[in-house]
């Protein structure tokens, strides 16, 4: 038997034994019958065990000393798998390997087993993800919130060229990092309508009288800090049926309508991002947003009670982080529940919401700033819309005293746009109910300031910060590029893993010939790994001694993968033309993302760049020079063997248009060297980097709104460039798609007649920047050195840094280390939770 301590140990034979008994007593299988499945479960419930210890300890550590806590409230939480991610930070991976090869078993193949959750389209999930790690790293009392959505982003696959999907059915198996919280059930009121009622006290009341109710159920994922005690938590919500099954109807034969309410409430959680592309999609996109909000502000509320009896300490124990404008209905929120439930008076309630929310702006697109319908936000949220029109009118009323006879400063502020179909501004909603707004790269910030929010920022200059984004060093460089992550600790020690900024002291090594001899056969190695992937999934072998030219990450027009993709038809042509020339090196063309499934101009692009992959790869006059590979289904897992194997990373938005990006950054962290625009952090990483370690190109953000406002005309680059014409030409005539001759003129019409993201104004420097890339690349010495420079410089881009400059500044929260003694608590003051009163 195991001793009390030896419960949750961490020695070779602790762990051995946890894993016998958890494939035994939970997955209730023998090592005879076990499949590899078993073994991942029971390996993640020892896991688990030994996280658990540390979550409740935090959790009493932070109640006993009445903490303040960050809540960051995101519609995604692109979190990846865990299992890794956890031994590493646990420090028992090596002692995890050990134990799994006594039993028979090779650790890698069980970490394959584990289901990716994706819960999140790309950066804003991957980003929350980061910034959970580095919370719990930095000892910081947090807690995320967001949906659990049953089916994740979609799996892709590509059919024929074509982006298709199936259902990410990522709970099909179990989730064994998750723990149901039935008790703390919290109830979600939807439609009806409101009445003006009387209150003890002779004071005016509004009642909401809701046409549907839904519960929301709490699932805990605990998200530890790097070799800390601290294990902070996720926490997702699932929407369950108030009423699982009407039996009178069922009675009477009628069984879908008996389950009905059932599959309506259920829907909520169901799905990621339901394409809003139709009324019904609209409504359950506003359902989804309210859901969670609602939910986890009735939880924190709960949970700031049971050591306050008033409000009078809200804002100075609870910090609330809204991540973009998916959450801001958590404004009209908070008023409804402090002025509705808790009985406070409108002034107090207004001075707490502000005080207590924070707004991160993501986007500069006029059209990714959220905007509901009055007439569904009315129909949905009756009494939302009542506090939100009281929000605007005091509002208005502060712009009138501040700007005086100023009424087309009124239209533009109001958080209602007027017309035939009015709509709630979300973001300026968010604005106005938080005490800062923050852009995510400093270029990003001073557009918003200067552009897209310029009235809010000339009557409120002091709620601008900026706090550029960032990535952990424990996915992004230790877990993901463990080789580079070795040879780095063995030069400079391992305190980068917490501090990045360590880093620069590889500067040291930098033209030290046998450590540059390392640092290339370290990325070969990776780009054998990426190559055998592609060979299996692609059924395309790749040279791994050819540049790996890579771009992975969401599609859409103004990320520009087809600016990419017209290099790639420039470079074919002039192969085929003239031979290879002695600048040229051999490529290999990476491309990975996926398209909404509603967009159609980005799943064209997907299907422009295979067809031009099927033409390219199978035309002997390029072998060995060009080869175009698509990745099918990017993850964060695929990302983690993508990134340490690129030798060139693509960021190449149109100026003005990426907020920040962190792709970007994952890349140089593992050695890639950019080719960019001056958008989003390409600014910050380029000045740390050096700008003779970045391959700058194209119009900065001034130049393209300059030229947009003189008049653009893109078929005067058309008729002007030779090459590009000769580009445009084959797309249009059906050179890539012979069976379907005019299959891309949506695209050539696009580029000729209003390239919005200027990809023909900016083609040609693309090309010629493309050119001085070959030239670097052919010096092996110099880029190695270029290389390790970008690494070296990447401290800044540690999401520990980001976190640090967000608690020192908008949140004002310190560290709170967690010990594992037991702690004393005072008796909390229960209360029934919603269970128990149903």
């Amino acid at each position: 038997m195991l001793g009390k301590n030896d419960r949750t140990g961490m020695t070779l034979e602790n762990l051995k034994q946890a894993l016998i008994d958890h494939l035994y007593y939970i997955q209730g299988r023998d090592e005879q019958f076990a499949t590899l499945n078993d073994y991942y479960m029971a390996l993640a419930y020892t896991v688990r065990d030994r996280l658990t210890d540390r979550r409740i300890k935090t959790a009493q550590t932070y109640f006993q000393k009445d903490t303040k806590v960050v809540y960051y409230l995101s519609a995604e939480f692109l979190v990846g798998r865990l299992s890794a991610n956890n031994l590493i930070n646990l420090g028992i991976y090596d002692e995890m390997k050990e134990a799994t090869k006594k039993m028979g078993l090779n650790l890698e193949d069980l970490l394959e087993q584990e289901e990716e959750p994706g819960l999140g389209n790309g950066g804003l999930g991957r980003l929350a993800a980061c910034f959970l790690d580095s919370l719990a790293t930095l000892e910081i009392p947090a807690m995320g919130y967001g949906i659990r959505y049953e089916f994740g982003i979609f799996d892709q696959f590509i059919v024929d060229g074509w982006q298709r999907e199936r259902p990410d059915n990522w709970l099909r198996y179990g989730n064994p990092w998750e723990i149901a919280r039935i008790d703390y059930t919290v109830e979600i009121k939807l439609g009806g309508h409101t009445e003006a009622v009387t209150d003890a006290q002779g004071g005016y009341r509004v009642r909401w009288v809701p046409q549907d109710t839904v519960y929301g159920v709490p699932y805990d994922t605990p998200i530890p800090g790097y070799r800390n005690n601290t294990v902070n938590t996720l926490r997702l919500w699932s929407a369950k049926a108030s009423e699982d099954f009407d039996f009178q109807v069922f009675d009477a034969g009628q069984y879908t309508q008996a389950v009905a309410e059932k599959t309506f409430s259920e829907n909520i959680s169901k799905v990621l991002y339901p394409n809003d592309n139709t009324p019904q999609g609209k409504e359950l996109r506003l359902q989804q947003q309210y859901f969670f909000v609602s939910c986890s502000l009735q939880d924190i509320i709960r949970s700031y009670l049971r050591n306050h009896d008033n409000f009078d300490q809200f804002s100075n124990k609870v910090a609330i982080q809204l991540n973009d404008t998916h959450p801001s209905i958590g404004v009209a929120e908070l008023m409804r529940l402090l002025i509705d439930e808790h009985a406070l008076d409108w002034n107090r309630a207004w001075d707490i919401t502000r005080q207590t929310f924070a707004y991160t702006n993501h986007t500069l697109l006029i059209e990714a700033l959220e905007r509901w319908s009055v007439s569904l936000f009315g129909r949905l949220l009756p009494r939302h819309l009542e506090i939100i029109y009281e929000i605007n009118n005091r509002f208005l009323d502060e712009i009138r005293r501040k700007f005086p006879g100023d009424r087309d400063r009124l239209e533009r502020m109001s958080l209602i746009q007027e017309g035939d179909d009015k709509h709630i501004r979300m973001a300026y909603l968010a604005f106005v109910g938080s005490h800062t707004t923050n852009g995510v790269a400093a270029l990003h910030t001073e557009l918003l300031k200067r552009d897209v929010m310029h009235d809010f920022y000339e009557m409120y200059p002091e709620k601008f910060q900026n706090k550029t984004n960032g990535v952990t060093p424990r996915r992004w460089l230790l877990m993901s590029n463990p080789k580079l992550s070795d040879l780095i600790t063995s030069k400079i020690g391992d305190r980068w893993v917490k501090d990045l900024s360590e880093l620069r002291k590889l500067e040291a090594f930098v033209d030290d010939a046998e450590f540059q001899k390392t640092w290339r056969e370290i990325k070969q190695d990776n780009k054998r790994t990426l190559a055998d992937y592609i060979q299996s999934d692609n059924n395309l072998e790749i040279d791994p001694d050819s540049m790996f030219d890579v771009q992975v990450k969401r599609i859409h027009e103004y990320k520009r993968q087809l600016l990419n993709a017209l290099h790639v038809i420039t470079l074919y042509n002039r192969i085929k033309q003239h031979g290879a020339s002695p600048s040229d090196v051999p490529r290999t063309f990476i491309f990975g993302g996926k398209a909404a499934p509603g967009y159609f101009m980005a799943k064209l692009v997907i299907k422009l760049i295979n067809s031009v992959a099927e033409v390219v790869n199978n035309d002997p006059d390029v072998k060995g020079l060009l080869k175009v590979v698509y990745l099918s289904n990017f993850s964060v897992s695929l990302g983690q063997i993508t990134y340490p194997a690129a030798d060139l990373s693509e960021q190449i938005s149109t100026a003005g248009k990426e907020a920040s990006g962190t792709g970007n950054m994952k890349f140089a962290l593992s050695g890639a060297l950019t080719i960019g625009t001056l958008d989003g952090a390409n600014v910050e990483i380029r000045e740390e980097v050096g700008e003779e370690n970045f391959f700058l190109f194209g119009l900065d953000a001034q130049e393209v709104m300059a030229m947009k406002a003189q008049g653009y005309n893109p078929l005067a680059y058309y008729r002007n460039n030779a090459a590009l014409k000769t580009v445009i030409d084959q797309i249009a005539s059906g050179f890539f798609s012979p069976k379907e001759p005019a299959l891309f003129k949506s695209i050539v019409d696009s580029l000729l007649y209003k390239d919005e993201y200027m990809l023909l104004a900016d083609y040609q420097f693309y090309v010629d920047c493309q050119e001085k890339v070959s030239l670097a690349y052919q010096d092996q010495t110099q880029w190695t050195r270029m290389s390790i420079l970008n690494v070296a410089r990447m401290g800044k881009f540690s999401s520990d840094y980001t976190i640090s400059e967000y608690c020192k500044s908008i949140w004002h929260v310190e560290p709170v280390p967690v010990s594992l003694e037991d702690c004393e608590l005072p008796t909390p003051r229960l209360k029934p939770s919603l269970v128990d009163q149903v």
